[in-house]
């Protein structure tokens, strides 16, 4: 067995990074410029700066294997609304923060001050972000594309349950 049939989609797991990476950042880059007269500020905000650098960076990743599974994975035509949606949505969110990153660059470089614009920008960006993500998670959780299988439910288990007081178990199972 390959990797490819262990984990038949790599796009979860570069997803994961850029949606970490760069809500991360907008959230530094807000402390950073709320408390910007605190020493420690600098310090947020360079951080910020790294994680926004790395997660556009790991976003063209993500993005090559969204397309990937956008044209590979097999689906109906309610799923394939959907993953038109959410690859839409995830072209321009990935596009802001793009824009958002070579800002940044350009700030840095040039020694700008951090501008309300520009917080403000990484804030709706990470709006986008979540969206985005809502729409990802539905195309597992409503559509169930990306599993390899979905359980089969037998009369039999129509009754589990996980309280472990019913059982008899511990463990919960």
């Amino acid at each position: 067995m390959n990797i490819i049939e262990l984990i038949p989609n790599l796009h979860p797991i570069f997803v994961h990074f850029t949606v970490g990476l760069l809500s991360t950042s907008a959230g530094l880059f807000v402390v950073g410029y709320v408390a910007k007269e605190k020493k420690w500020a600098e310090n947020f905000l360079t951080v910020a700066r790294w994680n926004l650098w790395l997660g556009a960076a790991i976003t063209i990743i993500t993005v090559g294997t969204g397309l990937y599974e956008y044209y590979t994975v097999q689906h109906d035509e309610p799923s394939h609304s959907a993953m038109t949606d959410h690859r839409n949505w995830a072209l321009a969110t990935a596009g802001f923060f793009w824009i958002l990153t070579l800002w940044s660059v350009r700030n840095y470089r040039w020694k700008h001050p951090l501008k309300k614009s520009f917080i403000t920008s990484i804030i709706v960006a990470s709006m986008l972000l979540m969206l985005t993500g809502w729409k990802g998670g539905e195309l597992v959780y409503q559509y169930g594309l990306g599993v390899k299988s979905l359980p089969q439910i037998s009369a039999e288990d129509q009754g589990h349950s996980h309280d472990s007081s019913a059982s008899g178990d511990n463990h919960g199972h």
